[in-house]
Parts: C-alpha cells; sequence; structure tokens
C-alpha cells in the first residue's frame, strides 16, 4: 500500500446496533474497493465483534482506514477509542426494525464529529425507511438530508437516487421527495457561507465547488447530516458511502507544524508478536527508525519498524503522513491514551474518556497456585482494554474484576482461558461490613500468667468511644501506673485487635481509646503483657459500648431517559436507597443523583439495563459507612458465625 498524503486520507468508524450489518459494510467496502473478492451474503455467520478492528482500503486515489466498532454496549470503549482516531462515523441502522438502542447510543458517542447515516437492508421486504428518516428528523430536524434516496415499485426496492442527478424519470412521491431533500440541502448550504447565501438568495444558481463546499462545512460543523441507503450484502450503496466521504469529508490536519505527534488509540497484548499499538498520526509524519518521546511517562522509544494493517497481516512501511493509522509493536511503555512525540517537552494529548466499571464479580482460580498467572493475564488485559479494572480487596480478600457488564465480563474469562490458559470461576462479591460502637465504656483488662520462671502480668484501664478518625489513642497516665515504655504496646495491642470485630469478625473503625490508668510488676511486665491487657480491655470496651455492624454506602449518579425516573426513583427505594436530587443533562436525559447499601448494589447495572431498556446507565463510588439495621445486621452476624464454627 501506497503513502498517501494528509488530504487524501480519511478515518471512518463504523457504528450501529449489533446485527445492524457494520461488518458486512466493511466486507462489501472491501469487496468495492478490490480488496477482496468476496462479497458478504445472507448464509456468512459474522462473530460478535467484541473489539475494533481496523481495515485499510484503496478506493479512487483515497485511502479509507475504516473502523469497525462492537455493537454491544459492554464493548462501548472500543467505540470510544475508535472515535478518538476518527474524521466521521458511519452509523449503520438496521431498516427492518425499529430504532434500537445501539442506534440511539450511537447517536449519542458521535454528537461531535461529523456523521453519514446508512440505513441498511433497503431491499427487504420487511425494510421501514420512512420510520428511520422520522426518527433522524425527530432527533436532527432539518440537518438530516437523505442524498441518496431508495426507489420503489410495487413495493419492491428498484435502485438508487442521487438527489443531484436528473429527475426526470421519477414518479410522483419520489420525485416529490427528491426535489423537498434538495431545497432543503440547497438552504443549508448557503447558510455556510456568506458569499454562497447571498448568491442563493439572489436566484443564482450555486456551482458544484460552491456545493461541494458548502456541504463540507455543513458536515464538519454538524449541520448537515446525509442519509444513504443501500444493502451490505447486495453491495448497494456502499460505492455512494466513498464518494460522500471523500467529496465531503476534508479533515484539516497539521501536516508540517511542530514536528510528529501521535495518539495510542488502541493495544493488544498478542501472545506471539507481544504488545501492539495503533497509532493516530496527529501532527507531522512519522519515519521508521526515529526516536520518539513517551510524554505521559518521559520515556524515550525508538520506532524500529512502522506498519500497517493489509488483508489482517501486518505490513512494514517506511512512513506515514499526518491522519494517517499505523501500527507499533513491543514498544512496552505505550499505553492506551499515551501521547508520542517527536519533543521531548511535548504537552499531552487529550486523554480518551472511557467509561469506568458498571459491575464487579471476584474472580476464583479454578486450579490451586493460579495466582500470579491471574494477575498476569488481567494486567495484559486492562491494557488491551482500559474500561476493565481489577484489584485485590485487603478487606474481603478478594480478586475483584470490573466491567461494563455481564458480557464483559464473561469475554474477559473466556480470553483468560484462551489465550493465556488461565481457568477462573466468577463469584458474587463480599461487602466490607465493618463494626465499630454507639456508646461507651469504661473498662479494665488485666492479663497475668504465672507458671514456672517467668510470669506474665499487664493491667490497663481504657475509656472507649466513638471517633470520628479510625482510630484514636490518647493516655492520661499519672504517676507511672504505666511505664511510658509499655504505652506504645498498649496502642498496638489496640490495633491489631481492630483487624477483628467482636460482633461477626469484620474491621472495628471510628474508635477513641484513651489509656488512663493501670499497673506493673517489676519483674513479670512486658510489651507482650501489655498488649494482651489491652486486648482483653478492647474485647470488653467493645461489649459494653453498644457495637453495630457498619455497611458501606455507595453513591450514585444515573442517568436515564425522562420515561423510566418513575420505575428507577422507585427501584432504589427497594433497595434501601435514598434520592438526593436531579437534573437534566446536555443531550436530553436526566441525571439522578442517589444514595443506597452496597450490598443492593452488585448486579445494578443487569437491572439498570433491563429497566430502562438498555438506556441507562451510571457511575458509583464509596461515600461512607452506615449502620445496618438491626434486623439485617442479624442475618449478617449469623451468618458469618456459622461460617466461622
Amino acid at each position: 500500500m501506497k503513502i498517501y498524503d494528509s488530504n487524501m486520507l480519511r478515518n471512518i468508524a463504523i457504528l450501529g446496533h449489533s446485527g445492524c450489518g457494520k461488518t458486512n459494510l466493511i466486507e462489501a467496502i472491501s469487496y468495492t474497493s478490490n480488496l477482496t473478492k468476496k462479497i458478504p451474503n445472507l448464509t456468512d455467520k459474522t462473530n460478535m465483534t467484541y473489539r475494533m478492528n481496523l481495515v485499510p482500503v484503496e478506493y479512487g486515489d483515497y485511502k479509507f482506514n475504516l473502523l469497525d466498532t462492537p455493537g454491544y454496549f459492554d464493548f462501548t470503549g472500543e467505540v470510544i477509542s475508535s472515535l478518538r482516531a476518527s474524521d466521521a462515523a458511519v452509523i449503520v441502522i438496521d431498516a427492518t426494525t425499529p430504532i434500537q438502542v445501539g442506534t440511539e447510543k450511537s447517536l449519542e458517542l458521535t454528537e461531535n464529529i461529523p456523521k453519514i447515516m446508512f440505513i441498511n437492508k433497503i431491499d427487504n421486504e420487511k425494510a421501514r425507511y420512512k420510520d428511520a428518516i422520522a426518527m433522524l428528523r425527530d432527533k436532527y430536524g432539518n440537518k438530516v438530508i437523505p442524498m441518496i434516496i431508495p426507489i420503489y415499485k410495487d413495493k419492491k426496492f428498484i435502485r438508487l437516487h442521487n438527489i443531484f442527478e436528473s429527475m426526470d424519470d421519477l414518479e410522483n412521491e419520489f420525485k416529490t421527495e427528491a426535489l423537498t431533500v434538495k431545497d432543503a440541502l440547497m438552504e443549508l448550504i448557503a447558510e455556510t457561507d456568506d458569499e454562497i447565501l447571498d448568491k442563493y438568495f439572489s436566484g443564482e444558481e450555486l456551482t458544484s465547488l460552491e456545493i461541494q463546499k458548502g456541504i463540507t462545512i455543513g458536515m464538519q460543523r454538524g449541520d448537515i447530516i446525509p442519509v444513504i441507503c443501500g444493502s451490505t450484502i447486495h453491495n448497494i450503496g456502499t460505492k455512494e458511502i466513498l464518494e460522500t466521504v471523500s467529496s465531503y469529508l476534508n479533515p484539516k490536519y497539521k501536516s508540517n507544524a511542530g514536528g510528529f505527534e501521535g495518539i495510542i488509540f488502541k493495544t493488544i497484548a498478542d501472545p506471539f508478536k507481544g504488545k501492539i499499538s495503533y497509532l493516530k498520526v496527529t501532527r507531522g509524519e512519522i519515519v521508521s527508525g526515529i526516536d520518539v518521546y513517551n510524554v505521559n511517562k518521559s520515556i524515550k522509544e525508538k520506532i524500529d519498524t512502522l506498519y500497517i494493517i493489509k488483508n489482517g497481516d501486518l505490513e512494514e512501511i517506511d512512513k506515514a503522513e499526518c491522519g494517517d493509522i499505523v501500527v507499533l509493536t513491543k514498544l512496552n511503555s505505550l499505553q492506551t491514551g499515551d501521547t508520542l512525540s517527536i519533543n521531548k517537552e511535548g504537552e499531552p494529548l487529550e486523554k480518551i474518556n472511557l467509561p469506568k466499571p458498571q459491575i464487579y464479580y471476584a474472580i476464583v482460580p479454578k486450579n490451586k497456585g493460579d495466582e500470579e498467572k491471574i494477575s498476569a493475564a488481567l494486567n495484559k488485559i486492562v491494557e488491551e482494554d482500559p474500561t476493565i479494572s481489577w484489584y485485590r480487596n485487603s478487606e474481603t480478600k478478594q480478586a475483584l474484576i470490573g466491567g461494563q457488564g455481564e458480557l464483559h465480563i464473561n469475554t474477559v474469562k473466556n480470553r483468560m482461558r484462551e489465550k493465556f490458559g488461565v481457568d477462573v470461576e466468577l463469584d458474587d462479591l463480599k461487602v466490607a461490613y465493618r463494626e465499630t460502637i454507639k456508646g461507651s465504656a469504661d473498662v479494665q483488662g488485666k492479663h497475668k500468667k504465672q507458671s514456672g520462671g517467668h510470669g506474665q502480668y499487664g493491667d490497663v484501664k481504657i475509656k472507649f468511644e466513638r471517633g470520628n478518625k479510625d482510630f484514636e489513642f490518647g493516655e492520661e497516665i499519672f504517676g507511672g501506673s504505666v511505664p511510658k515504655q509499655y504505652i506504645p504496646a498498649v496502642e498496638k495491642g489496640l490495633r491489631d485487635s481492630m483487624m477483628k470485630g467482636i460482633l461477626a469478625g469484620f474491621p472495628v473503625t471510628n474508635i477513641k481509646a484513651t489509656l488512663y490508668d493501670g499497673s506493673y510488676h517489676d519483674v513479670d511486665s512486658s510489651e507482650m503483657a501489655f498488649k494482651m491487657a489491652a486486648n482483653i480491655a478492647f474485647k470488653k470496651g467493645m461489649e459494653e459500648a453498644e457495637p453495630i455492624l457498619l455497611e458501606p454506602i455507595m453513591k450514585l449518579k444515573i442517568t436515564i431517559p425522562e420515561e423510566y425516573m418513575g420505575d428507577v426513583m422507585g427501584d432504589i427505594s427497594k433497595r434501601r436507597g435514598k434520592i438526593l436530587g436531579m437534573e437534566p443533562d446536555n443531550r436530553g436525559k436526566q441525571i439522578i443523583y442517589a444514595e443506597a447499601p452496597q450490598a443492593e448494589t452488585f448486579k445494578y447495572a443487569i437491572d439498570l439495563r433491563s429497566m430502562t431498556q438498555g438506556r441507562g446507565y451510571f457511575e458509583m463510588e464509596l461515600e461512607k459507612y452506615e449502620e445496618v439495621p438491626d434486623s439485617i445486621a442479624e442475618k449478617i452476624i449469623s451468618s458469618a458465625n456459622a461460617k466461622v464454627h
């Protein structure tokens, strides 16, 4: 594949609901551009896409870097990363179904970049072309311009018509539609430029160059959204997509200003080829053999070899111009979102804004001794997919993995087995409960033991009360009743005791302890004896000071369409939660702010998706700890003690 100048490059993300025909569209484009000799058909089975796939094709004098993206919600991170490298998006819409959630999500994600709508399957007898147009106009109004319309006869699809072509052979509603669309488009074109506007209102014909300029400006601003229709399995409309993109999309790249710069937008951990990094060149050009800087990590890297993708394989190239997408291998410092620059003091480009995990599971190895293998595999998977998160919870002793949904987590589980040879099972999370006290106590802890040789003697009197910090220790010893050298041992004994509470063995928090008296023995006292005495005092103090169980309370930010407000708010109440407030967002949805116990939120991602038909999502973080209601606390304590015994 030859080296393309910046003005002949087009990076296009292909988005849409799962099953709408995205991958088939890319196959049809590959066929149209002579990259392959095979056109997709109905009998071809396409595997579920769970990560971005780059397919460069050449058509006319242009190179198109097509980014095939997953249609399932769980892999939204792949879509967001792909869009960061794209000049525009093609959103594929299935004409045989009502508007799907994946279509709505695609429209949301592409709000700030030029886009083309491709209404697929228009030759199917179940096609609902007019409904799809109505939905788009409902959202975008007169910005939606069906530039390529379908012509039907006796309810059967006949051909496509470009509104700029002669309308002499069009009849009835099709001619009316074409004229109406063209008039609307000409008005939008006129509004993109003052000179064109004056010419348009004076009744003069616009030249083809003025029309092209107006559509280009309108698409870039988001004021013109072309709609093309077709059928991927019959290769209808694919040529029109390529011609629309090449004619009207004109990304402005910084070809020579300030030397090379680029962003890593995708990482793959390949067991054979090592780390593979996808780089979008955002300024200047990149040449093999040069030294560059990972400015996020202040690390120098040498680019030994540059690659592009061709028919799924890596092909070496000498250089790539601004705007192109290249592949780098075995550069271990690179992670998704990192900026590479020829300039050591370069500023990092804006990070890729990826979603936080929506759901967590515990990971349990099927084979003993696989913990290190699990860590290594998960670290590589997180490099590939930063929307995955994992850590070990020191309180519950579980290894936790977070992702966007059940499908996402199960995909990771399968990849661990197939790619890294590690078998794991998924388990529910344990809640990190804690214990504290509501009241106060004044107790004595005495440890006295006499056997052959030295005995053990430690005696302390300690006041316990609820504290604002995790643990506060003070001493008010007068007259040396507890020698100073033993006071640190008392504090240490209390801290050790707090690791395990008296109710159910959970860690203890918010305790204030004041050592105010005690006694010692000249021979038998020791640090160990005073630690034991502190432990005895701690248990007594906890028992007398109204011990209670605490649970983590999560703060939730839930974004949903307004029609689901009642269901979602009612559901929060059922989870022992409370609504803190609500406000509209800038996309026509509502944001609910709420609190709920962590125990009630582990599967919230699944339930929210079900309640909102996949249209809702949320963010969650630990806010505070609160007392567990008595009826629930009794069950938790009983269960925990049963496991111990």
